[in-house]
């Protein structure tokens, strides 16, 4: 199959509503978050879920899928910020190697409240990053799965903490494409995810199927993954969500100017 019917996608199972139902008119390529721009900017697929922040730091080279993203709905449950202590007392914080994105709003969080901790790059292993450092960074299924067996903990969603600050969604991540790619197939590619996660939405069976799987595949209750997909994450990228994207791509990435869109038909 020609790399242009290949669909990146998140190893993590905040995209899973999106390719359960995709068809077999596309193949799924699935990597972590930080693996997938190289991917994407290697021809190895059409399109993909990137880092934010990876988005930025390529902008010139590629263009963002519209209505389509990784949003947390204020408190996003699988990014966090685990430690011993609270975090205005946290003399080293351990960085995952697993996320631009995360570790960017993270420096960015305590700027905003004039902490200046050391941070230390290191692989994502809650008990390994907690031994050597009084706070750990933790993303995805592992967040979700740390926070569960680690109540005692001290935790700071990020998601919850940008809302918080900004009033705006956090958009952690943005499918994007190539900007030679083309616009007929991404827009083909766009429609179906966006018809597939919208069909898992509505379909009560489908969704069930969705939380069932995702709940075996990484040892959670079902009634916490249903949680995750109803009031935590979201795969829509709506006003309010590009507005949390504009302000994230230039306060915390710089960005000069607004992101480019893929031209489409579709309504915004």
């Amino acid at each position: 199959m020609s790399w242009k019917r290949v669909l990146g996608r998140v190893s993590f199972i905040n995209c899973d509503p999106i390719f359960h139902s995709i068809g077999d008119d596309w193949r799924t390529l699935s990597a972590p978050p930080s693996w997938l721009t190289g991917h994407l900017l290697r021809r190895d697929c059409i399109t993909a879920p990137i880092p934010a922040v990876d988005y930025a730091n390529n902008c010139n080279e590629l263009v963002l899928l519209r209505d389509i993203g990784i949003v947390g709905r204020e408190s996003v449950g699988s990014v966090i910020l685990f430690g011993n202590r609270p975090i205005e007392s946290m003399r080293d914080i351990a960085l995952p190697s697993d996320s631009s994105t995360s570790n960017m709003l993270m420096k960015w969080i305590l700027a905003h409240r004039g902490l200046d901790p050391k941070l230390v790059p290191m692989g994502p292993d809650i008990e390994t990053m907690l031994d050597e450092c009084d706070g750990a960074l933790i993303i995805g299924d592992r967040a979700l799965s740390a926070a569960l067996k680690n109540p005692e903990l001290v935790m700071m969603d990020l998601g919850n903490e940008w809302s918080s600050i900004t009033g705006l969604p956090m958009v952690f991540g943005v499918f994007a494409a190539r900007i030679d790619s083309s616009t007929d197939i991404v827009n083909e590619a766009s429609e179906s995810m966006l018809r597939a996660y919208k069909m898992s939405l509505d379909d009560d069976d489908s969704m069930t199927e969705v939380i069932s799987i995702a709940s075996r595949k990484i040892g959670l209750p079902a009634d916490r993954v249903r949680k995750y997909y109803e009031s935590e994450v979201s795969n829509f990228l709506d006003r309010s969500s590009i507005e949390g994207l504009k302000v994230f791509l230039s306060e915390v990435c710089g960005m000069k100017h607004d992101p480019c869109w893929l031209e489409t038909t579709q309504s915004e």
